[in-house]
């Protein structure tokens, strides 16, 4: 299985959507894309030709959808622990109220297999389980910062254990937590071998540190954003081997892509954060600093 780059997209500071993407967006399960501009605090879903459907609600840092069974879209927002649900109107309804439930903030909202919804914690380290209803069912502690949450093919919870530096995996019927990345220390080793003694970046003086996006495919393979080694690994489903798939060691936060480079080895990202994954393609975002950088589509070949 190899990659390679399909396109860049350069966005200006401002660009909410250009080229039918977002800087930072999310394809849904139901095949709908919904963009998210975290420090505009906006979200909308995109239509095939581009125009914007608006998602109303109050945001407060927005950071992830995901799409219930009923078709209801769901947006997390970190700032305020809040999660809203939006129906044909797509006007929002307030869902799970974070702040009440003693939430730090809010970080992803993903929808398991049986329709429930999972919500991690950020700074809090826990992960948070609740009815399509938004009542709690339970939640699971122990974890470090927590970047990010993803569901994989298999139904279950996968969890970036971000400053424990580790990649780790919930079973949504028994609560069992496993291990499945990482050594708990950083570095940038372990490529070629088994993702449990790979180690990921990270920088003390940094707000976020440790590695800060994960992204699962239809085979179960995971895609971490290495941050501070400025390269994308993939965690191989079925050997557990880690390897690099784009990026390099080397990134200049002031240097944009060049649109015709097609060697994801040889791409500039700065600072990996949101990464997205539908049908072949990764969709990695280059800066988390504000809405704007590149965003960089690369294909599976």
């Amino acid at each position: 299985m190899g990659w390679i780059v399909e396109r860049i997209v350069h966005f200006e500071p401002g660009e909410f959507v250009k080229d039918g993407l977002g800087h930072f967006g999310f394809h849904l399960r139901d095949g709908r894309y919904c963009a998210i501009s975290h420090e505009g605090h906006r979200a909308a879903l995109v239509g095939d030709d581009g125009r914007l459907e608006e998602l109303s609600a109050p945001f407060a840092y927005p950071m992830y959808a995901d799409v219930l069974r009923d078709g209801s879209v769901i947006v997390s927002n970190f700032g305020d622990a809040r999660l809203y649900r939006f129906d044909g109107r797509r006007r929002g309804e307030l869902l799970v109220d974070g702040e009440l439930l003693g939430l730090v903030d809010m970080g992803n909202c993903v929808v398991g297999a049986d329709g429930s919804i999972w919500i991690n914690e950020v700074r809090g380290g826990r992960i948070h389980h609740f009815q399509a209803d938004g009542s709690l069912v339970h939640s699971v502690g122990g974890f470090g910062w927590i970047y990010d949450l993803r569901r994989g093919p298999d139904g279950r919870i996968y969890v970036l254990d971000s400053t424990n530096f580790a990649v780790r995996v919930v079973d949504p019927t028994t609560g069992e937590v496993a291990h499945v990345a990482g050594t708990g220390d950083s570095g940038y080793d372990g490529d070629g071998g088994p993702a449990t003694e790979a180690s990921f970046g990270g920088d003390e003086t940094a707000r976020f540190n440790g590695p800060i996006s994960l992204a699962v495919d239809e085979r179960g393979n995971l895609f971490v954003g290495d941050k501070f080694n400025h390269v994308v690994r993939m965690i191989c489903r079925d050997s557990r081997v880690i390897e690099t798939i784009a990026g390099r060691r080397t990134a200049d936060p002031t240097r944009v892509n060049d649109s015709g480079e097609r060697d994801p080895l040889r791409l500039n990202l700065p600072q990996i954060s949101s990464m997205d994954y539908a049908e072949g393609r990764l969709y990695v975002p280059t800066d988390l600093a504000g809405d704007h950088g590149d965003l960089c589509v690369l294909r599976r070949v």
